[in-house]
């Protein structure tokens, strides 16, 4: 019997080695230094509209589907969870006699990922306790299915009374024993028996399948024979699904191409690569790389969950992290998944390099670029053509073009991408080449291509004496709601639009995109201590405020104080505090040149 651990507890094998998910890689050991080079985009070349076919994971979601909360899954443009109660009780599932608390799970989490308009994917296999530990038994044992055709019935029963569908991914990496120790012809029945019970109760649900621990391979053995019994026996899954763990997409579509085809089984049919992302892959360049390499190959993607115990079932596969106060918090990946989510209107033509790709959108008034390498570091020249072809962003020959940056920082919680370019470019034959300098690989870029006139920026404030961000109060929509400062977690009521204030140098209004209301003391007060607040925007002084640079030694170039142009007072974390939801005020404004204001220094890495 198999005593290797589970793999969503921390261990993973490949290749023939057992890798520790919770060590840690140093990059200079993994990553090759590339030479400098270039990707394109050719925005006069549209292929229809972004589905956001990389925005699904695995687990991720509290074993209830209470949290994380809901902006953490709409503002990525969530499409897919899959899920089964692993690690429930350990043993669990029908297997141990502990199958109900392993389906409460599943329903709830069903259930939420439906309002949240994602699409859930059953894992049998976990429901049935074969998620790495050691069970007793499994299905079809010495030729007696009576167990498990009475599991099936429970299970379906179940699933019939949500009254929503699902998925059915009938059995998890089949191919190795960690999940399937038995012969590959037990399997095969398996297949058979499972997909014709669900095909009978459920004939529009979707079967995926087979999920395995491999790639698409002419060579291997184990895929052809399950290629060749699939079609022999009409149990053909509606969507073909393998784990690239390492691997490429594109690759791994042509291959499986190239499987079908001489078995007579249709294609194109969907793809998905329901894991993918090993451990050291996870990081925003890793992360952007696999998006646009999804988005290349034409298949759907589920990121690869590598928690164990109690983050297995929380984290959002490990796209973000809890701080001391168990509060969620965006990593830099995040971000990531967050800008490829408002990424909208028409994708644009990439011309990868060998070492990194890019998913590219053009709607009115904005491009947008997203780019990604895989393990190497050097000079990435973006060289972005047909920029006419986007409407409202050529002035006079010129664009405005925004450069970001988003951190890994070591895995730990990123408050936000990091602005390393905004400069108006004057265009040569409607084309410029942005250079980015990639100098960490395991952090990523974006670039936003505006019209020279918009000259605003979007950014969130860092409070620097408590790392806290700027926040709008409960999410309020009200006039005079007090602002606050809470625990950076990227969602609209911490993210602020300036816009700068005509005639005026360095002085905007800042909208809350999450109410559409700008900053605003109350009352137009100049009193110290007076509210800062959130009101409907009426141009009035106090809902303008100048940027003035902080110069203390030690200062981020990014660091700012907020002025009210109406007092010259500055916006401040009332006593210093580092509470969470202490209150935002207006205050005497202190030396620029100590580090005693940092209450009254934001960090703005939008700017």
């Amino acid at each position: 019997m198999n005593t290797r651990p589970h793999k969503w507890r921390g261990f993973r094998r490949r290749a023939g080695t057992l890798l520790a998910i919770g060590a840690v890689f140093a990059t200079s050991a993994v990553t090759a230094q590339a030479a400098d080079e270039s990707i394109s985009v050719d925005f006069s070349v549209a292929s229809g509209a972004p589905t956001y076919r990389a925005s699904g994971w695995i687990y991720g979601m509290t074993e209830n589907a209470s949290g994380p909360a809901d902006h953490f899954y709409r503002d990525v443009k969530f499409r897919y969870m899959r899920a089964g109660g692993a690690q429930l009780d350990s043993p669990g599932g029908w297997v141990s006699g502990r199958y109900d608390r392993r389906w409460n799970s599943t329903r709830a989490q069903l259930l939420r990922t439906r309002s949240l308009g994602g699409e859930f994917i059953l894992l049998v296999h976990d429901l049935w306790g074969a998620d790495g530990y050691p069970i007793s038994r499994f299905p079809g044992d010495n030729g007696n299915w009576t167990d498990y055709d009475n599991f099936l019935g429970r299970l379906i029963d179940d699933v019939r009374a949500t009254g929503a569908p699902v998925q059915w991914d009938l059995w998890n990496e089949p191919n190795i024993t960690l999940f399937w120790n038995r012969p590959q012809s037990q399997y095969f029945e398996l297949w058979r028996r499972t997909y014709q019970r669900v095909r009978a109760a459920f004939p529009s649900h979707l079967i995926v399948g087979p999920s395995c621990a491999c790639v698409p391979s002419t060579g291997n053995t184990w895929w052809t024979q399950y290629l060749d019994f699939v079609r022999a026996n009409n149990v053909i899954p509606d969507i073909i699904s393998w784990h690239s763990l390492p691997g490429d997409p594109v690759a791994n579509v042509a291959t499986a191409n190239a499987t079908l085809d001489p078995r007579g089984i249709p294609h194109p049919r969907p793809y998905q690569i329901n894991e993918y992302g090993a451990s050291n892959e996870q990081s925003p360049g890793g992360g952007s790389w696999y998006i646009a390499r999804l988005e290349r190959a034409g298949a759907d993607g589920l990121r690869a969950n590598w928690a164990g115990g109690g983050n297995l079932h929380n984290d959002l596969g490990n796209l973000l992290v809890r701080n001391s106060a168990g509060q969620h918090q965006p990593k830099g990946e995040w971000w990531v998944y967050r800008f490829y989510g408002a990424q909208s209107g028409q994708i644009a033509s990439v011309s990868p390099s060998r070492s990194y790709d890019a998913f590219a959108t053009r709607t009115t008034g904005a491009a947008k670029v997203l780019v990604g390498g895989r393990g190497t570091t050097g000079n990435i020249a973006v060289n972005l053509r047909s920029l006419d072809a986007t409407s409202g962003i050529v002035q006079n020959n010129q664009v405005r073009v925004v450069a970001q940056r988003i951190p890994h920082n070591g895995g730990g919680a990123v408050a936000g991408p990091i602005t390393i370019q905004n400069s108006v470019v004057t265009l040569s034959g409607n084309a410029t080449t942005v250079n980015l300098p990639h100098s960490n690989a395991e952090d990523s870029f974006t670039v936003t291509v505006l019209s020279p006139s918009d000259s605003g920026f979007q950014s969130v404030a860092v409070a620097q004496h408590s790392q806290q961000c700027l926040d709008n109060t409960n999410l309020s929509t009200a006039d005079g709601n007090q602002q606050q400062q809470y625990f950076c977690e990227g969602g609209d009521q911490q993210q602020w639009d300036f816009r700068p204030v005509s005639g005026v140098a360095d002085t905007y209004t800042v909208v809350n995109q999450q109410s559409g209301k700008c900053l605003h003391v109350n009352g137009a007060s100049s009193a110290d201590g007076a509210a800062v607040q959130q009101w409907t925007c009426n141009g009035g002084t106090n809902q303008q405020f100048a940027l003035r640079k902080v110069t203390y030694a030690g200062n981020d170039p990014h660091d700012y104080q907020l002025v009210a142009r109406h007092s010259g007072k500055c916006v401040d974390v009332n006593g210093v505090s580092t509470a969470a939801q202490a209150v935002v005020i207006q205050w005497t404004c202190k030396s620029t040149s100590q580090a005693s204001q940092l209450n009254q220094t934001w960090r703005l890495w939008g700017r």
